[in-house]
């Protein structure tokens, strides 16, 4: 294993976190602030609890779920779409790297950087309402399995695409309308029961459940099988980034 080039590309896509605060730290913690004081406040007043817990602490697993999810898949696809882009992925080529100490490099920056994220947006959220974490080893493996899952999707975003549109089409096109289907800022159990059925369809909503538990022992569905869809989506992505690798799809674009 080459750990002196995982390293380079580790502390090199970390570096460049320094150089872009506003872009990586900041608007985040901007937006979540907005969706505090606009949920928060506005649904809150009307909404004042669900299943026993204050609106306010109830949206802030959904509200961490869906930072990680974007902060995850935008970190690596424009950490691998970017060399691309600009010509230097040759020089990774010729680097003595396996496919799996590159994707170490580029998914463990990325997986890393939201994982920071995720923690300053629950720090943020101690100023607007007070919560508690039930299950805080459960809480953490929930995260690191979401960040390192959703950055390895990120990691087949930057390498499909081949202009900076298609960059953005599924973040904001296909997991942005599912975090915000599923679950993330109201119970499932809230819906019409057709509806509780078609919403099990979005895997969403079980990053979001089985998240939502660890804090309060709240599931929509089991943490058990929370824990397994994502352990599926892990080494469905795992399988993806292995195939691309072994016939060498647009690796060279």
């Amino acid at each position: 294993m080459n750990w002196y080039g995982i390293r380079a590309i580790y502390r090199f896509e970390m570096a460049r976190t320094g150089r872009t605060l506003m872009q990586s730290i900041a608007s985040p913690v901007v937006s979540t602030s907005l969706y505090f004081v606009v949920f928060g406040s506005a649904i809150g007043s009307r909404i004042t609890s669900v299943e026993g817990v204050s609106y306010g602490a109830f949206i802030i697993p959904g509200l961490v779920m869906l930072s990680l999810l974007m902060q995850s898949v935008s970190n690596a696809s424009f950490g691998i779409y970017f060399p691309k882009f600009v010509g230097t992925i040759y020089e990774v080529h010729s680097a003595p790297l396996s496919f799996l100490e590159i994707v170490l490099g580029y998914v463990g920056a990325a997986a890393t950087k939201a994982v920071i994220v995720g923690a300053i947006i629950m720090a943020t959220a101690r100023l607007f309402v007070d919560y508690s974490i039930a299950h805080p080893l459960v809480m953490l493996a929930f995260l690191l399995l979401t960040t390192v899952t959703f950055s390895l999707l990120g990691f087949i975003i930057g390498i499909w695409a081949d202009n900076f549109e298609k960059l953005q089409v599924v973040p904001l096109m296909v997991i942005t309308p599912l975090t915000f289907l599923g679950g993330s800022f109201y119970s499932v159990h809230m819906l019409p029961p057709f509806w509780q059925k078609v919403t099990l369809f979005n895997p969403v909503v079980y990053l979001v459940s089985g998240f939502r538990w660890s804090f309060y022992d709240l599931a929509d569905v089991g943490v058990g099988v929370s824990l397994a869809a994502t352990l599926v989506f892990l080494v469905l992505c795992l399988a993806a980034v292995w195939w691309i690798f072994r016939t060498g799809y647009r690796l060279k674009v």
